[in-house]
């Protein structure tokens, strides 16, 4: 994999230094640009006009055993709802100018399509998620919906989720990569009461002592302890990485797959900025191992793309720093 343009990433660190506003005056927002920059090959870097996200959207086995504040029917009606231009996301996508794409992956419903590999994914903490064949499928989904997405121009690629219970193999999976035992990676998702956190844990804790060794390798962790949705996703921000086209990560669920897309292929890190800081400690942990500072810390823990979806602005306004900003070498006599 290519890594963002040295060479741009220099021009850009000596354009910000030479603009018109006091040395470090723009603080993370400097460190911003010069990452788009960077990823675009271009400086100053060109606007960021067209964003797009997908929400892969799946159910997961683990919700029937009480890790999740809501029943397993919210999934369906959720993806309704995001159809309908109804939900959180989308109202902030209208406000930022973001499209939105719905994917199902592994809804557990009637409702078949192009994209959907199988209904829900399975208990981790007793089974595998997937089988070897649908995870190569939902791979295959994940890199179709990206190179749809980057055909139609997007400039930023974001990636969204809707699952209940997602957030338990998700914690799973960074649990896995980092070689940490649950207690370190689980979080109250979308608000479990204590007896909910306590058997959160106990499913984590029992999907990795059953995976075992498995866990080295980062495809069989999405077969073990992901779900169709989420090996969509890890292929989605493997592919944009691949293809050169920056990344706006959301929360756990976005971060857990960009960490098991830069297991598979080392470098994908490098191609993402990270959006916000979820409430769920796994993120932060993932986010730690990437080397990503988050751009937002509001406390969401909506999902569905809405963290990365609200720092929109902010990468617009990085890019609009440093190109629109005079040089202070313009300003001076002789200039």
């Amino acid at each position: 994999m290519r890594p963002p343009s040295a060479d741009a990433r220099g021009a850009a660190e000596e354009r910000l230094a030479g603009l018109a506003t006091p040395a470090g005056a723009l603080g993370r927002l400097g460190d911003l640009a010069v990452w788009l920059a960077a990823c675009q090959g271009a400086v100053p870097p060109r606007p960021v006009d067209n964003v797009r996200l997908a929400i892969f959207a799946g159910d997961h086995g683990v919700a029937a055993h009480g890790v999740s504040a809501y029943p397993p029917e919210i999934t369906r009606a959720m993806v309704g709802t995001f159809e309908a231009g109804r939900a959180g996301v989308n109202a902030l996508a209208r406000a930022h100018d973001v499209h939105v794409r719905v994917v199902d992956v592994a809804v557990d419903d009637e409702v078949t399509g192009p994209w959907k590999v199988r209904r829900g994914s399975g208990a981790i903490h007793v089974e595998d998620a997937l089988s070897a064949e649908e995870t190569e499928r939902a791979l295959a989904v994940g890199e179709q919906v990206a190179r749809e997405e980057i055909a139609a121009g997007a400039d930023l690629l974001l990636s969204g989720d809707m699952g209940i219970g997602n957030t338990t193999p998700a914690a799973a999976l960074v649990a896995a990569a980092l070689g940490l035992p649950a207690s370190e990676v689980v979080g109250r998702g979308t608000g479990v009461d204590d007896a909910g956190l306590a058997r959160k844990l106990e499913v984590v804790d029992a999907a990795l002592r059953r995976v075992g060794d498995r866990t080295a390798d980062p495809v069989e962790c999405l077969t073990a302890l992901g779900s169709a949705d989420l090996a969509a996703s890890t292929s989605y921000l493997l592919t944009a990485a691949r293809a050169g086209v920056p990344v706006l990560l959301d929360g756990l669920m976005a971060v857990a797959c960009a960490l098991t897309a830069d297991r598979i292929e080392p470098g994908v890190a490098a191609w993402c900025a990270a959006g916000h800081r979820s409430t769920e400690p796994a993120q932060s942990l993932a986010l730690d191992k990437l080397g990503l500072v988050p751009m937002l810390d509001l406390g969401l823990r909506l999902g569905e793309g809405s963290g990365a979806v609200a720092a929109v602005p902010l990468v617009r306004s990085a890019a609009a720093l440093l190109s629109d900003v005079a040089l202070l070498a313009e300003l001076l006599p002789g200039g």
